[in-house]
């Protein structure tokens, strides 16, 4: 059994908070919404925190843990094709972070996160609810993002039920990826695919490098709620 450190206390952290706000964000938007009074209200709260969390992640994707970057969860499509041939097999090839369709996965999730949450921010109900930048634009751009915003929502919960449905495999596999994002370590049979050959970022610079990209997360998230 490899035990390996794979996440960080701040993608863990990004983690758990994302889903806590996309949840509010799905409840206040599918539901009746209560107990809030103005659900739409909470929506777009919760939606600003989805962007400032993004933005922190967006970041530490480029200056971040090893694992944590673009460029050690994205694969060339031959190494994805291999993957999935080895699913067909039946095989599950180790690896610490994210495997070569997981790292594809997560840029989409991510991408699809992120169109949501910045053309939210451009949307009114005609009602009660205007969101921050909705002045800035036409009445015909703004239609147009609130499409673009429907039918992405509606991607999103298909990526979301594709990622459940991912994870309960990886379950029946043995590998619990859950499990992984509450204490950082995974437990993997074999040796992974892609260790780690690069020295450990140390704790001190990765905790200051993520500080002051979530204060810049913050910083926008205030400014845009200030409007």
């Amino acid at each position: 059994m490899h035990r390996i450190s794979v996440w960080d206390i701040p993608i863990r952290l990004f983690h758990w908070a994302l889903v806590g706000a996309v949840a509010v964000s799905y409840y206040t938007m599918k539901t009746p919404g209560a107990p809030f009074v103005f659900p739409v209200e909470i929506h777009a709260r919760a939606g600003l925190v989805v962007l400032g969390l993004l933005i922190f992640r967006w970041g530490w994707a480029l200056v971040g843990s090893r694992h944590a970057r673009l460029r050690h969860f994205l694969y060339r499509p031959r190494v994805v094709l291999g993957y999935l041939r080895a699913l067909g097999r039946g095989a599950l090839p180790p690896y610490a972070g994210h495997n070569p369709l997981g790292g594809l996965a997560v840029l989409v999730m991510l991408a699809s996160l992120s169109v949501q949450a910045v053309s939210g921010l451009f949307l009114s109900d005609d009602i009660f609810f205007q969101a921050p930048l909705h002045d800035r634009v036409a009445s015909a751009t703004s239609d147009a993002l609130r499409t673009l915003h429907h039918w992405n929502g509606q991607l999103l919960i298909v990526l979301i039920g594709l990622h459940l449905v991912a994870l309960l495999f990886h379950r029946l596999k043995g590998e619990r990826l859950v499990g992984a994002m509450v204490h950082g370590t995974k437990r993997l049979d074999a040796p992974p695919l892609d260790v780690a050959t690069e020295p450990r970022v140390r704790d001190a610079g990765r905790a200051w490098r993520a500080a002051g990209l979530l204060l810049v997360a913050l910083a926008v998230v205030a400014w845009l709620w200030w409007l």
